[in-house]
């Protein structure tokens, strides 16, 4: 297993020490902890892909669990906020729901010989959503918090359309 693929790994690892840290911690120090896991395993996130493109570590396992290490720890966090009444759950349905259509998109892209790149919006809106996942880790005021949910909603739907609106052209519905 190479470096980019074990930092990956690691990231998977700390999900549930991130999520045991908020659930088994006393409060208020278990933020503080998982905010500090959760940033961790954000940055692995870039690092890991800076690793396997400089030093030519892509793998197609990489390919597959990366993306899902930072579907899992994203959703995970959001699933925390849910649980504690910090963001409804039809936001994180919003997220989950983007994702699973743009795999889609990039599977039938794949299908037809192409392949989908991740585009600026999508870089936003994950910058985005790690950005306001650690605000709200921290003890910020209710308007804070709402505003940071609707920055993840926002860059969330607009990459999503933008993604589909780029590439319509896969989806031939007489096909």
């Amino acid at each position: 297993m190479n470096t980019a693929n074990k930092l990956t790994m690691a990231r998977v690892v700390m999900i549930p020490i991130f999520l045991a840290v908020l659930y088994l911690v006393i409060p208020p120090y278990h933020n503080y902890i998982a905010l500090a896991i959760f940033v961790l395993a954000s940055v692995t996130d870039f690092i890991d892909g800076y690793v396997a493109r400089h030093y030519d570590q892509v793998t197609d396992f990489g390919k597959f669990m990366d993306p899902l290490a930072d579907k899992l720890l994203v959703v995970s966090a959001m699933l925390w906020f849910v649980q504690i009444g910090r963001m409804p759950a039809w936001c994180v349905l919003i997220v989950v729901a983007r994702e699973f259509a743009v795999t889609g998109l990039r599977l039938v892209a794949v299908d037809n010989g192409r392949v989908i790149a991740a585009g600026w919006s999508g870089k936003v809106k994950t910058a985005t959503t790690m950005v306001c996942i650690c605000l709200m880790l921290l003890p910020i005021p209710a308007a804070a918090n709402t505003l940071c949910v609707a920055l993840i909603v926002a860059t969330t739907l607009y990459s999503g359309v933008e993604y589909f609106v780029k590439n319509r052209d896969v989806l031939n519905w007489n096909k």
